[in-house]
């Protein structure tokens, strides 16, 4: 356990209130009003080997959360729940198509079909020569129908093409954080020192959601000037598609123009320890965006973190939308790490309606 940094809890923006980046909502809807509402397909970026010790499994599952479905796997072909792969967490309210990982049987195959009264479908399996990992997946694919809506034809089209233009805030959604941001006091617990003993697993999706809070909090600063997506002095950049990222000092056209093409873009930080790699006013302003979050930064390091960055701005690629009556069906495809209800944001604002 560290040492008791800072008692007193910041004062923090919820992600209902994150400053909007293309003006305000267009109209109200009603999202998930069932699980086929909303549709995530993972993309995976490579293909299974056919042959291995291990199965991958294309899964269907409705209703249904990632690591339950994972033990339900883990049962049918016994095995250990922690020899069962997947690359990435998908909403239990929704219809969800992922790939997992189980241990080949040596005998024959289980009989996949009886898990179809969980809400699980298993579509294709095929040999794989090792276990899948989390953050293997490139993105993922949405298709989302928001029910109830009342908006302007023409105000959503303009709406579109400025989104397929500049993208949207690369925010951490609202899941980060837990129920009344509950993640965000339990870390402030943590760095108090009055958690007492907590699960590692616990402790990693508090520290977690404490440094997604100070990037949302740096990119809302970032969107209330209107250079979130504009390579800026000082800036960390990173290219599009890895983790590769440089500093400039200075902005030239090239630069400007690799920015307008999403070739690559400004980042925030995920702090921990050592020193950010921004410099000049980019840096002031990390800086002063951290200090709103006393001990907090010295906590990061403290429980072993490392200075990381994300990219500030989210590139929506395909995107689709077309109304039929008061519904609006949306389609788009975002990389890996990133959160749908972002880009909804955008665009409407919801209520949620979930089991």
């Amino acid at each position: 356990m560290t040492q008791a940094i800072n008692p007193l809890m910041p004062d923090w923006t919820s992600c209902q209130d994150l400053p909007r980046a293309h003006g305000g909502p267009l109209g109200r809807g009603r999202l998930r009003s069932e699980p086929a509402d909303f549709q995530v397909e993972e993309q995976l970026g490579f293909a299974p080997d056919d042959e291995g010790d291990h199965l991958l499994l294309w899964v269907r599952k409705t209703d249904a959360n990632t690591e339950w479905t994972a033990r339900r796997l883990a049962s049918l072909a016994g095995a250990p729940v922690s020899t069962v792969g997947y690359a990435g967490l998908k909403d239990r309210h929704a219809v969800t198509t992922q790939w997992f990982s189980v241990p080949r049987p040596r005998s024959d195959l289980p009989d996949w079909s009886s898990l179809a009264a969980d809400g699980i479908e298993v579509l294709e399996v095929h040999p794989h020569r090792r276990k899948l990992r989390r953050g293997a997946l490139t993105g993922n694919r949405f298709r989302i129908w928001v029910r109830e809506v009342d908006l302007s034809p023409t105000e959503l089209v303009a709406r579109l093409e400025s989104i397929r233009a500049r993208g949207v805030p690369n925010y951490f959604g609202e899941q980060r954080f837990g129920h009344a941001d509950g993640n965000l006091v339990r870390a402030q617990a943590l760095f108090a020192g009055t958690a007492g003993r907590v699960p590692r697993h616990q402790r990693g999706l508090w520290l977690s959601a404490a440094r997604s809070q100070i990037f949302n909090e740096v990119l809302a600063e970032r969107v209330r000037r209107d250079d979130w997506d504009q390579p800026q002095p000082g800036d960390c950049l990173q290219l599009d598609g890895c983790q590769s990222h440089f500093s400039v000092e200075q902005i030239d056209e090239s630069l400007r123009e690799r920015g307008v093409r999403f070739d690559l873009h400004p980042t925030g930080p995920l702090w921990g320890a050592g020193a950010p790699p921004t410099r000049g006013a980019i840096q002031t302003l990390e800086d002063q965006v951290a200090a709103r979050f006393p001990g907090w930064p010295e906590g990061f390091a403290a429980f072993g973190l490392e200075q990381e960055r994300r990219a500030l701005r989210l590139p929506v690629r395909d995107l689709t939308a077309q109304t039929n009556g008061d519904w609006l069906e949306l389609g788009f495809e975002l990389p890996a790490g990133s959160y749908a209800t972002v880009v909804l944001r955008e665009l409407i604002d919801w209520e949620s309606t979930q089991n």
